[in-house]
C-alpha cells in the first residue's frame, strides 16, 4: 500500500467513525506523511499535504504552515485544502495562520491559492479585519471575477456570522 491509497483508507475510517483504525494508520504512516511533505518533488509534496487532511491529523497542522509558504502554487493549494478540512470544526485553526492567510488572500500571484485561502478564511471567527479584507478584493477591479465573487461571498458570510453572536 502507498501514501495514496492509506489517505484513502484514513478517510473511509474517518467517514465510518473508525477512530482507533484511523489512529493506529496515523501512527503507522506519520513518517511516510512527513517525508512526502518535504519531498524535493512538487508532487509529492502536495499528495503529502492532502494526505494530512484524509488522515485529520490535527497534530501536523505546523507542517501545513510549512505548506503554505511553498514555491508550488500546488502544494500551497493542498495544504490549504487540508487546513480547510481540519478547520472546518475549529476556528481557532484558523485564527492562527490567519497573517498568512491574509497574505496568500491579498497577494499569492496564483489565482486559485488565492481563492482557496478565502475560502479557508470562511472558517474563522468573524474578524473586522478579515471582513475588511474581504470586501476590499470584492470591490477590487484589478482582481479576476472569481476572486472577487468568493471574496464578496464569504465576506458576506463572515458578517452574517458576526451579527448572530
Amino acid at each position: 500500500m502507498d501514501l495514496a491509497q492509506a489517505a484513502e483508507l484514513a478517510e473511509q475510517y474517518a467517514q465510518r467513525g473508525l477512530e482507533r483504525e484511523l489512529a493506529a494508520l496515523r501512527q503507522r504512516w506519520d513518517d511516510e506523511i512527513e517525508a512526502a511533505a518535504r519531498h524535493a518533488d512538487y508532487r509529492v509534496r502536495a499528495r503529502g499535504y492532502r494526505a494530512v487532511a484524509q488522515f485529520q491529523f490535527r497534530q501536523k497542522l505546523e507542517l501545513l504552515r510549512r505548506g503554505l509558504e511553498d514555491e508550488s502554487p500546488a502544494v500551497r493549494g493542498s495544504a490549504l485544502i487540508a487546513l480547510e478540512a481540519l478547520s472546518r470544526p475549529r476556528p481557532g485553526d484558523v485564527n492562527a495562520f490567519r497573517p498568512r492567510l491574509h497574505e496568500l488572500a491579498a497577494r499569492d500571484p496564483n489565482v486559485a491559492v488565492r481563492r482557496l485561502a478565502i475560502l479557508v478564511l470562511k472558517n474563522g471567527t468573524p474578524l473586522r479585519d478579515t471582513i475588511q479584507l474581504l470586501d476590499g478584493i470584492a470591490e477590487s477591479d484589478e482582481e479576476e471575477a472569481e476572486v472577487r465573487k468568493s471574496a464578496r461571498s464569504v465576506a458576506l458570510l463572515l458578517t452574517k456570522k458576526s451579527r448572530a453572536k
